[in-house]
């Protein structure tokens, strides 16, 4: 049972968690009833194409989103994504996504500068500042003398900030500088470059410790996939309504979002043209329940499959146009977000094999921060592999992606001498297999696996090494509407090595119990097939 101190930390998370459910929603796709009722549809001219065919009365249908019909019996037509600003509410310039007219250079460069002034000025009067920079100088008073030495010699290191600040926080900082670059029209390679400059910039003049190779790698490069998929789940959120959205939507994409939500309040209407996402196949859950180790814990988790391969119609021309997307939230206050887990197509194309098996493959980005009880590790990586989907029967969809490359990565706990850092740097080498079966609308059977050895190739420590192997089961049952339970069991398995010291073999089992809130009642399986029998 959950300890009473446990219990009192349940309501800072339900109060970060619920904005999810009740301002983020995706609830533009309902529920699919449980029977459908036979429809009669007119008959319709030769020109149109035609109508779905429904099943017959009491059986489910098994489809990713169901077709809206008119009054008439035909397909409702979708509405276009980009709805033109009346006459009257244009600016000078309105943000044109497809012939990038209205974007802009120069608000993005300036808004990444004031917010790393903003976050110095911050981090000097609301943090303990106790630690020294270079000269004896506190962390974050620099001056034209530090930033000029920073300029001038170029001694990059290994910093020694905690795990969560290296892995997370700085992610989430290089997230913030590439959305305010993205929300003004730019593309994602063009964002991502205002990411990475603004991280050289905090490291050369937003402190004065020496600038960190692990901060470049992870900020700018993480800190872009994170930056995109916040964007795009963002402006999911927008898209629900038809017509301008209400101060909820505003509201609740500028919490997924933050830099989005600021330049369509400061902005007016330059940058609020809807961004044209071409109607992705989506799938996504919340949940939130217990987990039970060596320490229990309350845990809230949200997951979003963007993208799914198989819709007709829809393709993979810009990096993430399919994602998945995972962050698990813990009632600790020393370990408050237990996971984040991101990958992303960067380069690829579409393919299928026979009429039931659809897929896209090539090049894929990945930010991966998982921080259990025990011990932890992060990496960016790029990685070659394919994810696809195959329907074994009317009722039975596998779904899956194989993954293998390299990043670089952090893992620990490591021995340290100095009792600096509990974790190691180094190159990565990782893969994962990812497996889905889903059955109807009623279950799914999810199996993620996942490795990393972190070397001693562009390590900190040229004699440690890591190896990290992960699983994580979960069984997913609808129970009535989109409301359903969920088991979960992860293992994780540790063995480090480091040199003169003793090898170190670890493993970590948790048990969970979730309710679970669904996005829809289709369970992530993509339709494509025409509805007829075997």
């Amino acid at each position: 049972m959950p300890k009473p101190a446990l219990l009192k930390q349940v309501f800072t998370l339900l109060t970060l968690a619920t904005p999810i459910i009740m301002l983020t929603g995706f609830t533009g796709v309902q529920p699919i009833a449980e029977t459908t009722p036979q429809i009669t549809v007119h008959a319709a001219p030769a020109v149109l194409p035609p109508s779905p065919v429904p099943p017959p009365a009491g059986e489910t249908i098994y489809q990713w989103r169901r077709p809206q019909l008119t009054e008439n019996g035909r397909t409702a037509r979708a509405e276009p994504e980009t709805t033109p600003i009346p006459a009257a509410k244009r600016k000078d310039r309105v943000l044109n996504w497809d012939t990038g007219e209205g974007k802009s250079y120069l608000i993005p460069a300036l808004e990444v500068a004031g917010f790393l002034i903003g976050l110095n000025i911050f981090d000097r009067i609301f943090l303990d500042d106790d630690r020294q920079g270079e000269g004896g100088r506190r962390t974050y008073y620099s001056t034209t003398p530090t930033i000029w030495h920073h300029l001038r010699d170029q001694n990059w290191e290994y910093d020694t900030d905690p795990f969560n600040v290296n892995q997370f926080a700085h992610p989430y900082q290089g997230a913030t500088m590439y959305g305010l670059a993205r929300s003004c029209g730019l593309g994602f390679w063009q964002s991502w470059a205002y990411s990475h400059v603004g991280s050289f910039a905090w490291k050369m003049a937003g402190e004065t410790d020496p600038p960190s190779i692990n901060d470049m790698i992870t900020t700018g490069n993480s800190g872009s996939l994170l930056g995109e998929a916040l964007f795009r789940m963002s402006q999911l959120v927008l898209k629900e309504q038809h017509g301008e959205p209400d101060a909820w939507h505003e509201l609740a994409a500028a919490f997924v979002s933050p830099p989005t939500g600021f330049n369509r309040l400061v902005f007016g209407d330059r940058f609020k043209s809807p961004f044209p996402s071409h109607d992705p196949a989506t799938f996504w859950r919340f949940r939130t329940g217990f987990t039970f180790d060596q320490q229990d814990d309350f845990t809230t988790d949200f997951q979003m499959s963007y993208g799914l391969p198989g819709k007709d119609g829809y393709s993979y021309r810009r990096p993430l146009d399919y994602f998945d997307f995972q962050i698990s939230g813990l009632a600790r206050a020393s370990n408050p977000v237990g996971n984040v887990l991101l990958r992303g197509l960067l380069f690829g194309k579409e393919y299928e094999a026979g009429k039931n098996y659809r897929g896209i493959w090539g090049l894929y980005g990945s930010y991966d921060y998982i921080s259990p009880t025990i011990f932890r590790v992060s990496t960016t990586a790029v990685s070659l592999g394919t994810t696809a989907q195959y329907w074994i029967s009317r009722d039975l969809a596998l779904q899956g992606t194989v993954l293998g490359g390299v990043g670089f990565g952090a893992a620990g706990e490591a021995p340290n001498a100095a009792g600096q850092r509990d974790y190691h740097y180094g190159v990565t080498p990782q893969g994962m297999l990812a497996l889905r079966l889903v059955y109807g609308t009623r279950l799914a059977f999810e199996s993620v696996l996942r490795g990393y050895y972190v070397s001693g190739t562009g390590a900190d420590n040229l004699e440690g090494s890591e190896a990290v192997l992960r699983s994580n089961t979960n069984l997913i049952y609808r129970i009535y509407g989109r409301h359903g339970i969920s088991l979960q069991f992860i293992e994780a398995v540790r063995d480090a090595d480091y040199g003169r010291f003793r090898s170190i073999h670890q493993t970590d089992g948790t048990v969970g119990i979730f309710y679970t809130f669904l996005g829809d009642t289709h369970l992530g399986a993509v339709e494509w097939r025409n509805q007829q029998p075997d």
